[in-house]
């Protein structure tokens, strides 16, 4: 900032220049005219804004010469639309090709107990079955999600019946999850969308868990908590027996009637959508699905399930769920299983079976809302021509010649379910800052442990009650003087 001095003169060859307001101040007082020379003016703009100038005028010389590195970089060559090998090939060097359901882990369990480190077991060598790594690069794979599945337990009638399931269940996570970790340069354990995208960006296999049924959480919506804790991220509401949230298709499939969603099923959804855990509704009944989607507030999936008005199969979508599909926001999976995609003759099922399924998806809930869910190493039997993972390319160069463009199969290989997850994740936090606290329904014939007779209780009546009923003690011994421990005095016997 200038000072100023009576009569002083601003020499033009100066470094500091006045502001041009300060000419109009100062030109009308008596005996202090601060006297400007027009050169000042002129420079001290320059001299202002002489960096900008500079910087803007370098830019503008340099264009043209930036502009011509682009020529000399390889351009992507036109592709012949009828070469459906190179354009498949493109896409899923940058799409990933995520499928929905892969029982892979089911297998570590029943074959080799869960022991992955003794040597026997080599997931890079050529495997029987459906699935190893080297297929699974051979088939482009970007992501799996990796179902930690344990079967319907036929002892347990009723929900409250003692099974080991759960238990059974965080062994099918932990073996997942050592699977996952023993292939690093291969896998990447996911639990986010944006993990899968990185995953797939560094060459690596996003893999994810899924539980395929609530027989295996016990019906407790307090274990479904933990569940999402441990990194599991889709439960398949039923698998083939009801649970306490609701009715499973294979039960409608014997002959009894399809009682839907239950009331401890609807608290089930509530907490679903407010954990951000995607609902899968293969495996439910028809009325099931209905009832989800009429109260649901995230999208759903069906992470393994085929086109009902292509083969009348009870594990199919029906068109009027595939419709509600769509204005949810969910996604359909097509499944792989023979039976499903021709009950009448499965034996006859071909890769263009799994086409048609896709087709009839995609027209009726749109390309938007379309996946791949294979059920590779569940299914015993596969189409000939999808025989393993290594066939994904074949299914979509068929899909092409059908006539899908390269958008429709960007999102049915992988664009769909990523964002239909990202949806559910950003719905989630969107209940979670409302506050909504997390769900504490039980099931309502639920039985509960009592305590003990003398047990410190908060509340004077549990007191009581524990007198009155007689909640008995812990197994006591009688010790004498001495110390000398004698008969059981009383044995504990609780629930």
């Amino acid at each position: 900032m200038a000072t100023t001095t009576p009569n002083a003169e601003i020499n033009p060859t100066s470094e500091t220049s006045p502001r041009p307001e300060a000419a109009s101040e100062t030109a009308g007082s008596d005996g202090n005219a601060l006297i400007i020379h027009p050169q000042a003016l002129h420079y001290g703009w320059f001299r202002r804004w002489r960096g900008a100038i500079i910087a803007g005028s370098f830019a503008v010389l340099i264009t043209p010469f930036a502009s011509l590195g682009s020529w000399f970089l390889p351009a992507e060559s036109p592709i012949d639309p009828t070469n459906y090998a190179l354009r498949t090939k493109r896409i899923l060097e940058t799409t990933p090709l995520i499928d929905g359901h892969n029982d892979f882990p089911w297998l570590l369990r029943v074959e080799l107990h869960n022991r992955i480190y003794d040597g026997r077991f080599n997931p890079k060598q050529r495997l029987l079955g459906h699935t190893d790594i080297s297929r699974m690069r051979q088939g482009m794979m970007g992501g799996q999600f990796w179902s930690v599945h344990v079967k319907c337990d036929a002892a347990q009638k009723h929900f409250e019946d003692p099974s080991w399931i759960v238990r059974d269940t965080l062994e099918q996570i932990d073996v997942a999850k050592r699977f996952i970790a023993e292939s690093p340069e291969v896998f990447t354990y996911c639990e986010t969308p944006s993990c899968a995208r990185a995953a797939f960006k560094n060459g690596r296999i996003a893999s994810m868990l899924g539980i395929e049924g609530g027989h295996q959480l016990g019906g407790s919506i307090a274990a479904v908590r933990q569940a999402y804790d441990l990194g599991v991220r889709y439960i398949t509401t039923t698998h083939n027996c009801d649970n306490a949230w609701a009715t499973s298709a294979s039960t409608v499939a014997r002959g009894n009637p399809d009682e839907g969603l239950t009331k401890l099923g609807a608290a089930y959804v509530r907490e679903m959508n407010r954990l951000g855990m995607m609902i899968d509704l293969s495996h439910v009944s028809h009325q099931t699905m209905r009832d989800v989607l009429s109260i649901t507030q995230t999208p759903v999936i069906f992470s393994h399930s085929g086109a009902y008005s292509i083969t009348p199969h009870l594990r199919n979508v029906p068109d009027d769920v595939l419709r509600s599909v769509r204005r949810n926001g969910g996604i359909v999976m097509a499944v792989f299983v023979n039976r499903f995609l021709n009950m009448k003759d499965p034996s006859s099922v071909t890769i263009h079976d799994v086409v048609d399924h896709i087709w009839h998806l995609a027209e009726v809930a749109g390309w938007e809302h379309v996946g791949i869910g294979s059920d590779f190493s569940g299914t015993p039997f596969t189409p000939s021509g999808l025989e393993d993972v290594s066939k994904y390319p074949d299914l979509i160069e068929l899909l092409m010649a059908r006539g899908a463009t390269d958008d429709q199969i960007r999102l049915l290989v992988g664009d769909n379910i990523l964002r239909v997850w990202e949806s559910i994740e950003r719905r989630a936090r969107e209940i979670q800052a409302l506050g909504e606290k997390p769900v504490e329904e039980e099931w309502e014939g639920r039985k509960w442990h009592k305590g003990y007779r003398n047990s410190p209780y908060m509340y004077r009546e549990t007191h009581e009650r524990a007198v009155r009923e007689d909640w008995g003690q812990p197994d006591q011994f009688n010790v004498d003087k001495s110390g000398k421990h004698g008969a059981v005095v009383k044995a504990e016997n609780d629930l």
